[in-house]
């Protein structure tokens, strides 16, 4: 390329760049944002409860939130979405899915609806992930102060007249996780390094930010999080593992119970293993995110206490 030619290109590229970042910004943020509903609230849709509970602390009186999967009793991954999910998704100001193929029914009713000014979240594209990724983003703590923060410059935008309310409500939800977080770090300060089982991946998030050492078969977790059949090797290498007497605790998916997992449940207390549930949504639907999550760690915490 000769030098003439540098400097004609060269600045077209630096305008083909900030063309394409305001593209993308205009996407997340669009110019026109769509009108509240007719109380002056912010309508949004959520697809699962534990980023509602986030989003409605922080919007507080302003907003009107739908958590279209809250039943602790229910796999999310199973979800059928219906007209009046479609409805809801339609005329929403702000939706938020967790996206990377867990909630793959939302990001179809996103895409079915036109409403050029919804803003929508996808946490999983937000955070940097894709499909194929640990989908559970919300036992990550980092992870959901930065969805967190996120979700209070999302309604500031869209409601800038109670940016201030939305601020001061983020503040106070920051205190409150603060509670549950440290709770981690005292668990991890405790038990750092202690071996733990799980019968599938949603635990490995919390597991890592506990600095506790997931010892169960990648392959095992991961098939059953998928809702497949893992392979006789990795099975047999579990089996060996809640039997070899190292392993503190076995933490299993309360709302994905197998027959599988119920025999690795069966065997981890036949070999004297505190066997503890979580979920995948808040379990009871009525409690706050963080208090919901603070009750699991300390189930966890007590656990592994014991032994």
């Amino acid at each position: 390329m000769t030098k003439d030619l540098f400097k004609v290109l060269y600045p077209l590229v630096g305008v083909v760049i900030i063309a394409t970042i305001a593209y993308v910004l205009a996407m997340r943020h669009p110019t026109s944002p769509a009108p509240t509903a007719s109380n002056g609230v912010l309508r949004i849709v959520a697809a699962e409860n534990f980023w509602g509970s986030l989003v409605s602390q922080i919007g507080g009186s302003q907003v009107d939130v739908l958590s279209i999967v809250s039943d602790p009793n229910a796999d999310p991954h199973e979800y059928e979405s219906n007209a009046s999910t479609a409805r809801a998704v339609a005329t929403a100001n702000y939706v938020i899915e967790n996206g990377a193929g867990y909630d793959s029914w939302m990001g179809k009713l996103v895409g079915a609806g036109s409403n050029p000014g919804r803003v929508v979240l996808d946490v999983a594209r937000f955070l940097g992930k894709k499909s194929g990724d640990n989908p559970h983003f919300w036992y990550n703590p980092e992870y959901v102060n930065r969805v967190a923060k996120q979700m209070e410059a999302d309604l500031a935008y869209l409601d800038p007249a109670h940016a201030s309310y939305y601020t001061a409500n983020y503040a106070r939800l920051m205190s409150s996780l603060a509670v549950y977080q440290s709770n981690i770090a005292d668990m991890k300060a405790k038990f750092a390094g202690a071996e733990v089982a799980a019968t599938e991946d949603i635990f490995s998030y919390l597991a890592q930010a506990s600095g506790l050492d997931l010892v169960s078969p990648p392959e095992f977790i991961q098939a059953v999080a998928e809702g497949n059949s893992p392979s006789p090797a990795a099975v047999v290498e579990f089996e060996n593992q809640l039997k070899s007497g190292t392993v503190k605790v076995l933490v299993y998916n309360k709302q994905t119970v197998t027959p599988l997992t119920d025999n690795m449940k069966k065997l981890a207390a036949s070999e004297g293993i505190p066997v503890v549930a979580i979920t995948e949504t808040i379990e009871p639907p009525t409690l706050s995110f963080e208090d919901w999550m603070n009750g699991e760690i300390t189930s966890i915490e007590n656990a592994l206490q014991s032994q």
